[in-house]
């Protein structure tokens, strides 16, 4: 079983159901059970490409049985490891955790796209069922002495001193990574824990679910059309055939999404609509309904609170820092703190250029003062009248297939690879598409599945997903990954045309695909993505400075009506604005982040969410004008389970390598630097966590980070 997966698979999206638990705990132990032997979901992957998820033979309904064998099994070979009568070894040991769990890693794979991607039908109610199984799982693993008595043995020997550097980083991951999970407590300390973890886990679903319905189920209608004024044809477009998606083909629907609200902010001259629209999307679980979470997060909370003081650390925070780079939360806060102040200043200072313009083309009774559903739509218009940048015009030269391309000549200019399109592999959906990934001697590097658009039982948002990761025990394993995004699909024959925001959110998910893609290391812990959270990011938040390059925009930043490349006075212009509204980008994320690492690092036993929100959004100046990016009700980076608890702050000390890193290719004077890109490739994107990150960083930019970078990047004094 691979510890990497004993977190993750506790990631979940759907709430538990009591009623479909007690029904199939009853049947698990009967024919259903029995015939598991024959599902595809147990069965080892076969087709090309060392073989591929089985989509097309995929029966939902047998997902919880699944489950329960593949638990079953890999408890078993988990047994079999701690009660081997040999002296515990590196090898029989710790790389046979490595390769334990091979079946329950492929159904989590396959299980995790059905909770994101297709969380329609019965998928709430079979996650009802399986997120409790997982987290006992977890425990029975991380609890079972005989086996973190073996891994403490190897711990403490002379065996560890003859280890490569990555065999030993991950023998102490390992070791530390039981301890944080309660190998070291006594039994009733771990019944409690476990108490502890089936709770949150249940909670985590429920928090997920509830953000999906408010998602779901509130959409903004417009009967009239001369409500639509401002609003570029593409975006009308899109409103119009989400609206017959919903059965009013006679109007236009703006969705609960950011993808849907961002552009209606931004465009709308209806002032009230944009009130309305803003208020139904910062208000998503918090309407005092069933689908409100303030009461499941002051219970997550409460336990993460009590989970800590049993673990023996001051706070959840503290627990959660501590395998990171920041290490402490004091840390994090020092760098937050030393950006906040010079944010909220460029914050005032947007505002006062916005209201300017508000009050030349509004006075008398109609005059207003700038609220948070007036912010996008008065940034646009200081980005016109200060740049002379109006990003309408620059829409029509950024098409989703085009951008695609790019992707992949940044790929290929930096690190050697080539995608061919393949048709030989079965898909979840009729959206999506696979390509083959080549390196330069044309030898099999992966698979790339690309699921860019929104729909229905799809999270919002844009993510990126390992279906399988790379590794080289005994013979070499290719990673498979996916990128999904929510955009908008066209109608037939209609080109697909994406913001420039969007554009930089494709090109960042592109790098964590090239993280997976890229990695060359032996054993699948330590493989791709699998780094502290506040390091992840870094290479994906550095693949977005390749989308203004040069070479990508000339060549595939084009018009899609006429084929002719983005005019230079456009690209000029964005330049030239590049750090424009970053008062507004960095405030708006901070906030959430500082509210975060204030949640978890608070003493009181029992805290309300708005409240405590409130609270410290005052205490810290935040300016009037804007929300938080992610308000608390729904914040799943940090309540939909564990895994950005804690850690919202990892994208601002990503951002502070991300900005010293692109300050060595500025100095090369190419992004496309070949000496660069290959130490880019050997000491960050290849070698996963077989190094400290520290370690990997310093080794390419030749250094330690100069945070003031960051400040430079964003145009803070």
């Amino acid at each position: 079983m691979k510890h990497r997966i004993f977190m993750a698979v506790v990631v979940c999206f759907a709430p538990l159901g009591n009623q479909l638990l007690a029904q199939t705990d009853q049947n698990n132990s009967r024919t259903e059970q029995s015939n598991m032997n024959d599902s595809v979901l147990l069965k080892p992957w076969t087709g090309p490409y060392q073989g591929v998820p089985p989509w097309n033979q995929v029966r939902p309904d047998e997902f919880v049985a699944a489950f329960d064998s593949a638990i079953a099994s890999a408890e078993d070979e988990i047994d079999t490891i701690a009660e081997n009568p040999k002296p515990p070894t590196f090898e029989n040991t710790v790389v046979a955790m490595e390769q334990a769990g091979a079946a329950l890693d492929r159904l989590d794979a396959i299980f995790g796209v059905y909770t994101s991607n297709l969380n329609l039908g019965s998928i709430p109610d079979i996650e009802r069922v399986v997120a409790p199984k997982l987290s006992a799982h977890s425990d029975r693993i991380y609890q079972n002495d005989k086996l973190f008595a073996r891994l403490k043995a190897i711990y403490e020997s002379d065996e560890k001193d003859s280890l490569t550097t990555a065999q030993q980083r991950l023998v102490d991951d390992l070791y530390k990574t039981f301890v944080r999970q309660g190998a070291m407590l006594d039994d009733s300390q771990k019944a409690r824990l476990s108490q502890i973890n089936a709770q949150l886990a249940r909670l985590f679903t429920d928090f997920s679910q509830n953000v999906l319905e408010d998602e779901k189920r509130f959409v903004t209608w417009i009967e009239n059309e001369s409500d639509l004024a401002g609003l570029p044809d593409s975006v009308k477009a899109a409103m119009k055939r989400a609206a017959a998606e919903r059965g009013k083909p006679d109007a236009w629907a703006v969705t609960n999404t950011r993808s849907s609200m961002d552009p209606f902010l931004t465009y709308s001259e209806n002032r009230p609509l944009r009130e309305k629209v803003w208020r139904t999307y910062y208000n998503r679980c918090d309407n005092g309904d069933e689908h409100d979470n303030n009461e499941l997060i002051t219970e997550i909370l409460s336990l993460r609170r009590e989970r800590a003081k049993l673990l023996g650390y001051p706070t959840h925070a503290h627990w959660r820092l501590e395998s990171s780079m920041a290490k402490t939360p004091e840390a994090t806060m020092e760098l937050m703190q030393k950006v906040w102040p010079k944010a909220v200043q460029r914050v005032h200072e947007e505002v006062a250029d916005m209201q300017k313009i508000a009050d030349a083309e509004l006075s008398g009774d109609d005059a207003i003062t700038i609220e948070p559903w007036d912010y996008r739509y008065y940034a646009e218009k200081v980005r016109k009248d200060k740049y002379d940048l109006d990003f309408g015009e620059v829409k029509p030269y950024l098409q989703l297939e085009k951008l695609r391309e790019g992707m992949f000549f940044v790929a290929g200019e930096l690190f050697g690879l080539s995608f061919e399109p393949v048709t030989d592999v079965p898909v979840f959906h009729p959206d999506v598409r696979v390509w083959r990934v080549l390196d330069r001697q044309g030898n099999d590097v992966g698979l790339w599945y690309f699921d860019p658009y929104a729909r229905d039982g799809k999270r919002s948002g844009a993510w990126m997903t390992a279906y399988r990761v790379q590794e080289n025990i005994d013979h070499p394993i290719t990673p498979i990954v996916s990128n999904n995004s929510n955009f908008i699909p066209g109608g037939d024959g209609e080109t697909v045309l994406i913001s420039w925001d969007d554009a930089v959110t494709l090109f960042h998910e592109f790098g964590h695909a090239l993280h997976g893609l890229c990695s060359d290391v032996t054993y699948p812990s330590q493989a791709g993505t699998s780094v502290p959270r506040d390091y992840v990011e870094f290479p994906s938040q550095l693949l977005e400075h390749w989308l203004d390059t040069p070479e990508v925009m000339q060549q595939f930043c084009v018009h899609y009506q006429t084929g002719k490349p983005l005019p230079q006075e456009l690209i000029d212009k964005i330049k030239n604005a590049s750090k424009f509204n970053q008062g507004f980008a960095t405030v708006e994320y901070l906030a959430s982040a500082i509210v975060d690492m204030k949640l978890h690092t608070s003493d009181r036993e029992r805290i309300d969410p708005d409240q405590f929100e409130k609270e410290t959004l005052q205490q810290i100046g935040m300016p009037n004008e804007l929300p938080m990016r992610h308000r608390t009700p729904h914040f799943s980076h940090i309540f939909s389970s564990d895994s950005y608890s804690a850690g919202y702050y990892s994208y601002l000390w990503a951002d502070a390598l991300t900005a010293d890193a692109a300050e060595a290719f500025e100095q090369a004077g190419s992004f496309y630097d070949p000496q660069l890109a290959k130490s880019l490739h050997e000491n960050v994107f290849s070698v996963g966590d077989t190094i400290d990150p520290a370690d990997g960083f310093r080794a390419f930019r030749g250094r330690d980070v100069d945070t003031s970078a960051l400040l430079r990047k964003r145009g803070f004094q």
